[in-house]
């Protein structure tokens, strides 16, 4: 008897895994598997995600399943053991993705207006820092080394300048490179950059410490924004059936013309639109990493 219960959930495990590979994809029994990047907190992305998966189901017909892995490796490697059908990923994650699987971007989300983002370089305005060629023999803090904007664009402009601060830290987030930047800790830093709005104000990084730091404007000043980065795409499996990445892209946008939808979209990711995107909208992404000699493995794992 006991052998017997042991036994019991395996044959389950098993009807229900073989179940699921005869089952056609969009079905109860075989869901499509939606994937998002743990870029903020998993509860924020699970709560507000409810309804668009119901939103989904509805206009689709097919049934929806998310997943929020804990890295952006894992994202990753869920194209290649098919445990993603469609995922909303970071860059320079999809780049991976697109590189060893196959995976491909469709849309591209917008913020503030703009389908794309760009990095900066700030500096305390006590420093004598005025252009890129004053960082020579500084000290300077990146944000990570997996960052577009806090890292690899910030570092191709100080390659192009032949410019070698003297030491380098990696500080991890974007709000506490500008923290370090405005306590001296450092002389300068890398972020992200987005323009202000309209009536001035500011939406880049030094924003996220202007409660703590009200006068951080006036502290810390801009050196040098770099070249445009493409936003975060909706990525769709290599194999994926046609009409299911036809109707899903249909309804998300339709989802987005909604106010309910909006207001999602900004909850989780701060996106306020979506755009059509391809692959070779990347490839100034992929140039750059090129030219600075980074592994995109590697920088993933990191």
């Amino acid at each position: 008897m006991k052998g017997l219960r042991l036994v019991l959930p395996l044959v389950a495990a098993f009807l229900m895994s073989a179940c699921q590979k005869d089952a056609k994809l969009g079905t109860e029994n075989n869901p499509i598997k939606l994937y998002f990047t743990p870029s903020v907190d998993a509860d924020t992305i699970a709560s507000n995600s409810v309804d668009f998966i119901k939103f989904l189901e509805k206009e689709t017909g097919y049934f929806f399943k998310t997943g929020i892995p804990t890295n952006y490796i894992s994202v990753v490697e869920s194209f290649g053991s098919k445990r993603a059908d469609i995922g909303v990923m970071n860059s320079f994650g999809y780049l991976m993705a697109n590189e060893k699987y196959g995976a491909s971007a469709k849309l591209r989300v917008i913020r503030y207006g703009h389908d794309y983002y760009q990095g900066q370089i700030i500096a305390h305005v006590d420093s004598d820092i005025k252009s890129i060629k004053d960082l020579e023999g500084k000290k300077f803090a990146f944000t990570d080394p997996s960052s577009t904007s806090g890292y690899m664009f910030p570092l191709k402009i100080m390659k192009e300048n032949n410019v070698n601060p003297s030491n380098k830290t990696f500080a991890i987030k974007h709000d506490n490179v500008v923290t370090m930047v405005y306590q001296k800790q450092v002389d300068a830093g890398a972020t992200y950059y987005s323009a202000p709005s309209e009536d001035g104000k500011i939406r880049d990084a030094r924003s996220r410490v202007k409660t703590q730091f009200p006068d951080v404007e006036d502290k810390v000043k801009i050196v040098t924004i770099t070249e445009k980065i493409p936003n975060d795409p909706f990525v769709f499996r290599k194999d994926l059936p046609a009409e299911i990445t036809n109707k899903f892209i249909a309804a998300v946008k339709k989802y987005l013309a909604t106010e309910s939808g909006k207001q999602v979209f900004k909850n989780i990711y701060s996106v306020d639109g979506l755009v059509d995107t391809t692959d070779a909208d990347y490839d100034g992404l992929r140039n750059v990493i090129k030219s600075i000699n980074i592994n995109l493995e590697e920088q993933l794992k990191k």
